[in-house]
């Protein structure tokens, strides 16, 4: 591992050290998924749970100071760490990226969801579905069939490989440890505040137009590799091209019109949440309805879609370190 010198410090290259860390995050998470037990990003939400109840006012501008405060606070004792690690040497570092990157990932505990609700399905049994459904999203499962149980793991699966994996390791590309955490944070925090229910309306805002900005490259690079690695790129990108603006989410729109074209699927249409009836526009129009079977090849297709994530991002911070050390010479 090529190592930099500060103030006559031998300090790992940060490309190198991305490079390592997330490549032994992404594969613990692989083998072991989420941590059973003191899970950070459980922790964390504990935390913004009792900041929430401190701070909630109907306001937006107590919301910002609701995000700044959890994942302002968060990212910073992140780059604390970060920095204390990093005067040890390359193995603390990398070993500090592998931990940060396996937590804040979660492609593996994804698919186990998918598959669960998938497997209760193609057992015939659609109320084990339905109780299974609303751990991998917030729809109300009661009315929903065969068919739109389908269809909701498969775009479940979409976005949340955008949020789950990729998005995290675009922001742990450019900012290490810190960027690790601060997507995490505000990724938890969308999710907790972000939703426009009466009393989150005002004081979520803030959380969810900062999510819309942190997982917007993300999104991009889900879309992108999900046409590459789903054996149908040029139907996946026309199905961006024509739908995902159409969505009500400028991220998740363009993640699932690309794993709908991928998939050979139709995905989109009425919903519910929370007891508030969505009619969302169709994406991929001229694919077929989602089948049962079709949820493991969702699964399938966000594991390479990860990987290709990986390689993208530590290329990208590789080649972005060797310039930037040329030019410093």
């Amino acid at each position: 591992m090529r190592a930099e010198y500060s103030a006559g410090r031998e300090v790992p290259a940060q490309g190198s050290v991305f490079a390592y860390g997330a490549a032994a995050g992404l594969l613990a998470d692989r083998l072991f998924g989420d941590p059973r037990r003191g899970h950070p990003v459980a922790a964390f939400g504990r935390a913004a749970g009792a900041v929430e109840r401190v701070l909630w006012r109907d306001h937006r501008g107590w919301g910002a100071l609701h995000a700044v405060v959890c994942a302002g606070g968060t990212a910073g004792a992140a780059a604390l760490l970060a920095r204390a690690v990093r005067g040890r040497g390359a193995v603390s570092s990398v070993a500090l990226t592998a931990v940060v990157t396996w937590t804040v990932l979660g492609g593996t505990s994804l698919g186990r969801e998918a598959r669960a609700v998938g497997g209760a399905l193609a057992a015939g049994d659609v109320e084990v579905a339905r109780e299974r459904l609303p751990h991998l999203c917030g729809r109300d499962p009661g009315a929903l069939d065969e068919g739109q149980i389908a269809r909701a793991v498969v775009e479940s699966v979409a976005e949340n490989t955008s949020d789950a994996v990729v998005g995290a390791l675009v922001w742990g590309a450019l900012g290490g440890v810190p960027g690790l955490v601060a997507f995490r944070a505000v990724n938890t925090l969308d999710a907790m505040v972000g939703h426009r229910s009466p009393r989150l309306l005002r004081f979520g805002w803030a959380s969810a137009r900062l999510d819309d900005v942190a997982g917007w490259p993300g999104a991009r690079l889900t879309a992108v590799l999900a046409a590459v690695a789903g054996g149908a790129p040029a139907r996946a990108l026309e199905a961006v091209r024509r739908d995902a603006g159409r969505h009500p989410s400028p991220n998740a729109g363009p993640v699932e019109a690309a794993f709908a074209g991928a998939l050979g699927v139709r995905l989109g249409g009425t919903l519910a949440y929370g007891g508030r009836i969505e009619h969302r526009p169709v994406l991929n129009g001229g694919g077929r309805p989602v089948e049962v079977a079709d949820i493991e090849r969702a699964v399938r297709l966000s594991h390479r879609v990860g990987v290709l994530a990986l390689g993208v991002c530590v290329g990208g911070r590789l080649l972005a370190g060797h310039l930037l050390g040329r030019r410093g010479r």
